[in-house]
């Protein structure tokens, strides 16, 4: 039984985070273990490898290092949640990254595809308009070990082109 919970707002709905187990249980584990949510990974629980992003209050975050109790009244987004976050949540859409990472077949594995799509959303909420470079940089601290980094820069650039054609 849990002894506590914090609120916050995960994927747009109010929410209750089980904290009581233990109480330095990461957000990651609490996403995936209790709520159900498989998009972020777990990869190497050192915040390094980006496999676990997701966004917090719109920020790209590693879930594996943030205590779940530190995320109490904030706004989390997870790769579940981004069709709705775009404004697509109609069951049917995907986000115009996810679509783009499928358009431009950038993925072998797939296990990095989340932080590598959480990161895109969040650099292209910030510049909708990036050059291959920007995209290089901010995608830099993921780690892909299948060699789809150029399909993955494509796809980015892609849903950028999207997102802007969509504003227009």
């Amino acid at each position: 039984m849990f002894t506590a919970t914090a609120t916050a707002t995960v994927n747009g709905q109010p929410c209750a985070l089980p904290l009581g187990h233990p109480p330095s249980a990461t957000l990651l584990h609490v996403l995936r273990n209790d709520l159900a949510l498989n998009g972020p990974k777990y990869g190497c629980g050192l915040g390094q490898c980006g496999a676990c992003t997701v966004l917090v209050d719109g920020v790209a975050a590693r879930a594996c290092v943030i205590p779940a109790q530190g995320v109490a009244g904030r706004d989390i987004t997870t790769l579940e949640g981004l069709p709705a976050r775009h404004g697509t949540g109609d069951g049917a859409s995907l986000h115009p990254v996810q679509q783009a990472f499928i358009d431009e077949q950038a993925a072998q594995c797939g296990y990095c595809l989340n932080g590598m799509v959480m990161m895109a959303v969040a650099l292209l909420e910030r510049n909708p308009n990036p050059d291959e470079a920007a995209v290089r940089r901010e995608l830099s601290g993921n780690l892909c070990r299948c060699g789809t980094h150029v399909e993955i820069i494509r796809a980015v650039l892609r849903a950028a082109a999207l997102m802007r054609e969509a504003q227009a």
